[in-house]
């Protein structure tokens, strides 16, 4: 990121004093607290993780209206407008995914490749490579939930046979996915950050491309370093 900001010469903000520091972290408590709403509720058992984003949305809709007022009650309809827009855009391509998913599962793709792993003698080393360009490629054709749904149930097993740690495994499943989600062409996350940015995909998925390769070098260390 500092390596992007240099190059690109963006510009900085100036240093602040720590009066001017503590006045703007008062003013931005209300939505600091927003993560203490959802990892609280989460952590506590009040809610699961999707129901922390309906929650999140109602706490973010009252703090902005109520407290802070950045947009009246008149904004209102074109905010759910907006937001009913990107929704149906997200819908689509996850319809979509899904869809495939199906096509995938009928045809046994994925079991077929698992079947492939198990008797092609692979150790513990080679399995881990294989999962990860399996994941990293299901990852740019299909939304995350589907792929584990058909995925973890077969390579599960196999990885507890290879003696390798369940959550290692379950954590290098999820940096897979969160990969996934920035990899054309479904990386769903590309297509909220294309909606606001007003960019277009392409455009997007080039200015990802720096992250993305610090990504997969973060996701060989975890797989190869579980500690």
């Amino acid at each position: 990121t500092w390596y992007e900001a240099k190059k690109g010469n963006y510009p900085r903000e100036q240093p602040r004093s720590w009066a001017e520091r503590w006045d703007a972290f008062r003013k931005a408590i209300w939505g600091l607290l927003l993560i203490v709403v959802v990892m609280g509720g989460i952590y506590s058992g009040l809610f699961t993780p999707t129901e922390a984003a309906a929650m999140s949305a109602v706490y973010a809709f009252f703090i902005a209206v109520f407290v802070y007022k950045d947009i009246g009650m008149k904004d209102v309809p074109k905010v759910l407008l907006n937001s009913a827009n990107m929704s149906a855009m997200l819908l689509y391509i996850i319809t979509n995914a899904v869809l495939f998913s199906f096509i995938l599962t009928n045809e046994q793709i994925p079991q077929g490749i698992a079947e492939w792993l198990t008797h092609s003698g692979v150790g513990m080393v080679g399995f881990l490579i294989a999962v990860n360009i399996l994941l990293l490629v299901m990852g740019s054709f299909m939304e995350p939930s589907s792929i584990i749904l058909i995925t973890a149930p077969i390579l599960f097993p196999i990885a507890m046979k290879l003696g390798i740690d369940p959550v290692h495994f379950g954590v290098m499943i999820t940096v897979n996915m969160e990969i996934g989600m920035i990899t054309p062409p479904v990386g769903l996350n590309l297509y909220v950050a294309s909606g606001i940015a007003k960019m277009g995909l392409t455009d997007c998925s080039k200015a990802v491309w720096p992250w993305l390769l610090t990504m997969l070098v973060y996701l060989m260390i975890i797989t190869y370093v579980p500690a």
